[in-house]
C-alpha cells in the first residue's frame, strides 16, 4: 500500500507542476500578444523611400506624392493634408508637409509634374526649394503646374548636408 501512495504523490506533483507551467505560458503568450497588437496599432508617417513603394504605411492617402531620397529622412516627414485649386487652368497645389522628428531639419523639396500617361514634364526644370523644418512642425509648401497638361504630380525632397549651413 505504501509503495502505492509514493506513486500517486508525484504523479499529483507532476500534474500540478504541469497545470502551473501551462498557467504562466498562457499568462506569458497573452502579455506579448497584446505587446504586439498594441504597437502595431501606431501611426506610421507616410513615405517613400526614393521611388519605391515597399515603405509606405498602410492606409496614408497622400504618400503617394512623397517621394524622399534616403529611408532615414523618410521615417520623419510625410504629407498630412493636400489642396488643390484650378489657377488660369493651371494645377495649384498647396500640401502640408509634417516632421515627425523632434530636431529640425534642413530641407530642400522640388516638385515633378505628370501628364495624363505618367509622362513627366519638363524634367529638372523646376529650382530646388529651401525649406527648414523646426521639431514637429507641419510647413504648407505651394506648388503651380507649368502647363495646363498636368494631371498629377510628386513632392521630392532631400535633406541638405550640414556641410552647407554650418558656420
Amino acid at each position: 500500500m505504501k509503495s502505492n501512495m509514493m506513486t500517486a504523490i508525484p504523479a499529483t506533483i507532476n500534474t500540478t507542476t504541469s497545470a502551473m507551467i501551462n498557467k504562466h505560458t498562457l499568462m506569458l503568450v497573452a502579455a506579448l500578444s497584446a505587446t504586439v497588437l498594441l504597437g502595431a496599432c501606431k501611426n506610421v508617417p507616410a513615405v517613400t523611400s526614393g521611388i519605391g513603394s515597399d515603405q509606405i504605411a498602410p492606409g496614408q492617402k497622400f504618400s503617394k506624392h512623397l517621394q524622399v531620397d534616403n529611408p532615414k529622412l523618410g521615417k520623419k516627414l510625410h504629407i498630412s493634408d493636400i489642396r488643390s485649386r484650378s489657377n488660369n487652368d493651371l494645377l495649384e497645389i498647396n500640401l502640408s508637409l509634417t516632421s515627425t522628428y523632434k530636431k529640425s531639419l534642413q530641407l530642400q523639396y522640388q516638385f515633378q509634374w505628370f501628364d495624363n500617361d505618367g509622362f513627366v514634364i519638363e524634367a529638372g526644370k523646376s529650382p530646388w526649394q529651401p525649406l527648414n523644418l523646426h521639431g514637429m512642425q507641419t510647413a504648407t509648401v505651394p506648388g503651380l503646374a507649368p502647363t495646363t497638361k498636368v494631371a498629377s504630380f510628386s513632392l521630392y525632397v532631400r535633406a541638405v548636408p550640414e556641410k552647407f549651413f554650418k558656420f
